[in-house]
């Protein structure tokens, strides 16, 4: 998991190789371990409680640079996760310069904006360096490149029941103790903690849906 705001750049070595285990270790332990590269979420709760499928959730920011490099991974898990595993993104709004971002993404959700404006905003913000860092600044760029109604967006991403949704994710997010992102939770049981780069960050939600998939074993 990648902490936020001044240690986010602190001891990081994102495309650093993981270390090779022997091939007798291999076979006697799991890939991953827990306390170590997954652990157990303080408070467990799934994001949909009622859906009986696996659960994969990534919570990420459009503020964090390390979720906007992380992006075209969460794209690949996507594509190889089992049939019928489910996948959520889940905006955190750890801090009032997050909450726009939040907003922005329930209100594009909301009016049905192309999914392929979540990647591009990535770019837009951490690539291209636009300054998009207001509600009314993210709205503009949805209106110059998805021809978005600017008051429909601002309604849409200021309304009740957006502030209610980024609550009850707020809620959630801190009873899996999370403080970093991109973080990945798996069945709300478990979430990413100690990676290495975001090849093993994929790994590691690969390995926690086959855990559940047999049943948690």
């Amino acid at each position: 998991m990648f902490k936020r705001l001044s240690i986010l750049f602190v001891g990081l070595a994102l495309t650093a190789a993981c270390s090779a285990r022997p091939a007798e270790d291999a076979a006697a332990k799991p890939a991953y371990t827990e306390g170590t590269e997954y652990v157990a979420t303080t408070t467990p709760g799934r994001l949909d409680p009622k859906d009986g499928k696996v659960e994969v959730v990534e919570v990420f920011s459009y503020g964090c640079v390390h979720c906007a490099h992380y992006e075209e991974y969460a794209e690949k898990l996507q594509k190889e996760l089992p049939k019928g595993v489910v996948f959520h993104a889940v905006p955190a709004a750890f801090n009032d310069a997050w909450l726009p971002y939040a907003q922005a993404y329930y209100a594009a959700k909301e009016l049905k904006v192309a999914p392929a404006a979540h990647a591009a905003l990535f770019k837009a913000i951490h690539m291209d360096h636009y300054p998009l860092r207001t509600i009314e600044e993210l709205a503009g760029w949805y209106k110059q490149n998805y021809g978005v109604d600017e008051a429909k967006f601002l309604a849409a991403a200021k309304s009740d029941a957006v502030k209610n949704r980024i609550l009850a994710d707020s809620k959630l997010i801190q009873g899996w103790g999370i403080d970093g992102t991109p973080t990945i939770v798996v069945d709300g049981k478990y979430r990413s903690n100690s990676i290495k780069s975001f090849d093993e960050l994929d790994g590691v939600a690969k390995y926690l849906v086959d855990k559940e998939l047999k049943g948690g074993k």
